[in-house]
Protein backbone atom coordinates (compact mmCIF):
# COMPACT_ATOMS: atom_id res chain seq x y z
CA UNK A 1 0.00 0.00 0.00
CA UNK A 2 3.16 2.45 -0.63
CA UNK A 3 3.32 4.47 -3.67
CA UNK A 4 7.12 4.78 -4.62
CA UNK A 5 8.90 8.12 -6.31
CA UNK A 6 12.47 8.67 -6.65
CA UNK A 7 14.47 11.89 -7.00
CA UNK A 8 17.87 12.03 -8.16
CA UNK A 9 20.11 14.91 -8.12
CA UNK A 10 23.36 16.08 -10.22
CA UNK A 11 25.62 18.65 -11.29
CA UNK A 12 24.67 21.43 -14.27
CA UNK A 13 27.21 20.07 -16.38
CA UNK A 14 24.79 16.73 -16.67
CA UNK A 15 22.99 16.52 -19.63
CA UNK A 16 21.15 13.09 -19.54
CA UNK A 17 18.20 12.77 -17.31
CA UNK A 18 17.47 10.66 -15.58
CA UNK A 19 20.68 9.64 -14.08
CA UNK A 20 21.70 5.56 -15.26
CA UNK A 21 21.83 5.20 -11.75
CA UNK A 22 18.14 6.21 -11.43
CA UNK A 23 17.29 4.31 -14.14
CA UNK A 24 18.73 1.23 -12.64
CA UNK A 25 17.41 1.72 -9.34
CA UNK A 26 13.82 1.90 -11.14
CA UNK A 27 14.28 -1.05 -13.08
CA UNK A 28 14.89 -2.78 -9.46
CA UNK A 29 11.91 -1.58 -8.72
CA UNK A 30 10.14 -2.46 -11.53
CA UNK A 31 10.75 -6.14 -11.09
CA UNK A 32 9.70 -6.71 -7.52
CA UNK A 33 6.49 -4.38 -7.86
CA UNK A 34 3.54 -4.12 -9.77
CA UNK A 35 4.88 -0.64 -11.44
CA UNK A 36 5.77 -1.27 -15.43
CA UNK A 37 8.04 1.90 -16.40
CA UNK A 38 9.31 4.83 -14.73
CA UNK A 39 8.36 8.65 -16.01
CA UNK A 40 9.84 12.19 -15.77
CA UNK A 41 6.33 13.28 -16.43
CA UNK A 42 2.99 13.09 -14.10
CA UNK A 43 2.97 9.38 -13.36
CA UNK A 44 -0.01 7.13 -14.39
CA UNK A 45 -0.80 4.77 -11.86
CA UNK A 46 1.52 1.67 -13.21
CA UNK A 47 4.49 4.54 -13.32
CA UNK A 48 7.45 5.56 -11.02
CA UNK A 49 7.90 9.01 -10.64
CA UNK A 50 11.61 10.68 -11.08
CA UNK A 51 12.41 14.04 -10.51
CA UNK A 52 15.63 15.02 -12.12
CA UNK A 53 17.32 18.28 -10.64
CA UNK A 54 20.54 19.83 -11.85
CA UNK A 55 21.85 21.75 -9.51
CA UNK A 56 25.64 23.43 -9.90
CA UNK A 57 28.19 21.61 -7.87
CA UNK A 58 26.22 18.73 -6.90
CA UNK A 59 27.90 15.29 -7.63
CA UNK A 60 25.29 12.73 -7.29
CA UNK A 61 22.42 12.08 -4.97
CA UNK A 62 20.07 9.39 -5.57
CA UNK A 63 16.27 9.07 -2.90
CA UNK A 64 14.10 6.74 -3.64
CA UNK A 65 11.10 7.34 -1.25
CA UNK A 66 8.19 4.90 -0.45
CA UNK A 67 4.74 6.75 1.20
CA UNK A 68 1.79 5.60 2.65
CA UNK A 69 -1.00 6.84 4.60
CA UNK A 70 0.62 5.42 7.73
CA UNK A 71 4.68 6.43 7.33
CA UNK A 72 6.71 7.35 4.97
CA UNK A 73 10.30 5.31 4.62
CA UNK A 74 13.24 6.70 2.25
CA UNK A 75 17.17 5.73 1.57
CA UNK A 76 19.78 8.43 0.05
CA UNK A 77 22.88 8.00 -1.28
CA UNK A 78 24.79 11.03 -1.55
CA UNK A 79 28.22 11.29 -3.30
CA UNK A 80 30.67 14.00 -1.73
CA UNK A 81 32.93 13.77 -4.57
CA UNK A 82 33.37 12.80 -8.40
CA UNK A 83 36.19 10.45 -6.59
CA UNK A 84 34.29 7.26 -6.72
CA UNK A 85 32.69 8.11 -10.42
CA UNK A 86 36.25 8.67 -11.69
CA UNK A 87 38.07 5.35 -9.75
CA UNK A 88 35.20 3.54 -11.25
CA UNK A 89 36.09 4.55 -14.77
CA UNK A 90 39.57 3.73 -14.12
CA UNK A 91 39.13 -0.22 -13.02
CA UNK A 92 36.54 -0.75 -16.19
CA UNK A 93 38.81 0.99 -18.62
CA UNK A 94 41.49 -1.52 -17.37
CA UNK A 95 39.35 -4.17 -16.67
CA UNK A 96 38.16 -3.73 -20.58
CA UNK A 97 41.84 -4.10 -21.87
CA UNK A 98 41.42 -7.21 -24.39
CA UNK A 99 38.02 -7.57 -24.22
CA UNK A 100 35.27 -7.00 -27.15
CA UNK A 101 31.51 -6.67 -26.61
CA UNK A 102 29.29 -4.46 -24.87
CA UNK A 103 29.58 -4.80 -21.04
CA UNK A 104 28.06 -2.92 -17.65
CA UNK A 105 29.56 -2.18 -14.12
CA UNK A 106 27.88 -6.10 -13.38
CA UNK A 107 30.56 -7.32 -15.51
CA UNK A 108 33.34 -5.86 -14.43
CA UNK A 109 32.71 -6.64 -10.81
CA UNK A 110 31.65 -10.01 -11.57
CA UNK A 111 28.02 -9.51 -10.28
CA UNK A 112 26.90 -11.21 -13.30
Amino acid sequence: EYSVAMEEIHHTQKLDAPSGTAITLAEGIIKHTNKEKWTLEAPKANEIPIRAKRIDAVPGTHTVRYESEIDSISMTHTANSREGFALGAVVAAEWIVGKSGIFTMKDVLNLG
